[in-house]
């Protein structure tokens, strides 16, 4: 954790790292828990859809001594079927903090904000935490916050993309509206996607794919885990304003001016 920050606070829950990562796509479990590590992430999220429950798991592959779950409803395309997959992760694994994600279709699998608002209003009732994943809309993050939930998650640009933060604008308009923490989600495919994302203000970062998917996952989470130091560290610090001209870095005084004589 930077010095002078705080943790990031999700309901109840603390975390000193503020990047998210995910269990998905990797080549084995193995790499997985390599890319974990080197990310120094303390909450990883996994579709509950996959967790095999009886014999061999990839929860058998994380060190859940230093690593909260972040069940996701990954898969589901309406609020009934998240709501139920919540509450089989609660069942299951004693969690009730969750990644709420309601997908319009299979195609963009973009959030459905109707499904997504209605699925959030029954969890938070249902004591929930939930973290809900939702388009980069300013309106709708709005929305979620006055349903409850302990976080908002805009996408970065469509699951899986890698296209980086498509609507900064967006992003920073969010961040500036909300009272609940803003975690960036979907779309990250480098180091300096996450970088980016941090230096508009957000408070976390949850990807997988960017990881998972390069040539070298171990080092690419490395990487993440310095991007996001990065980013919140500028953010913290507070970015010099940007100029149109020149402006130099030495005083003026004393030097002679272009043309002059000595």
């Amino acid at each position: 954790m930077i010095p002078g920050d705080s943790p990031l606070a999700l309901g109840p829950y603390r975390f000193e790292s503020r990047l998210f990562v995910g269990t998905g796509k990797y080549a084995t479990h193995e790499q997985m828990r390599a890319a974990i590590d080197a990310s120094g992430s303390t909450c990883v999220t996994v579709a509950v859809r996959r967790i095999e429950l009886a014999g061999p798991s990839l929860l058998d592959h994380l060190d859940l001594t230093r690593i909260r779950l972040l069940p996701n409803t990954a898969g589901c395309f309406t609020a009934a079927d998240a709501v139920r997959t919540c509450r089989l992760a609660r069942e299951a694994l004693g969690n009730d903090l969750v990644k709420l994600e309601v997908l319009a279709d299979s195609e963009t699998l973009l959030p459905d904000p109707i499904e997504t608002l209605a699925a959030a209003r029954e969890l938070v009732a249902d004591d929930f935490v939930v973290a809900a994943y939702t388009n980069d809309d300013p309106v709708m993050a709005l929305r979620l916050e006055d349903a409850g939930v302990a976080a908002v998650m805009p996408l970065g640009a469509p699951i899986g993309s890698g296209l980086g933060i498509l609507n900064p604008r967006n992003i920073r308009l969010i961040k500036q509206r909300a009272s609940v923490p803003i975690i960036v989600d979907a779309g990250v495919g480098t180091a300096s996607d996450v970088t980016i994302a941090f230096e508009l203000g957000i408070d976390g970062v949850l990807l997988n794919t960017g990881i998972a998917l390069a040539q070298d996952p171990v080092t690419m989470a490395l990487a993440m885990k310095h991007a996001w130091l990065a980013g919140r560290a500028a953010w913290l610090a507070g970015r010099m304003p940007a100029r149109e001209q020149a402006s130099p870095s030495s005083p003026r005084g004393g030097l002679i001016a272009p043309g002059a004589s000595p």
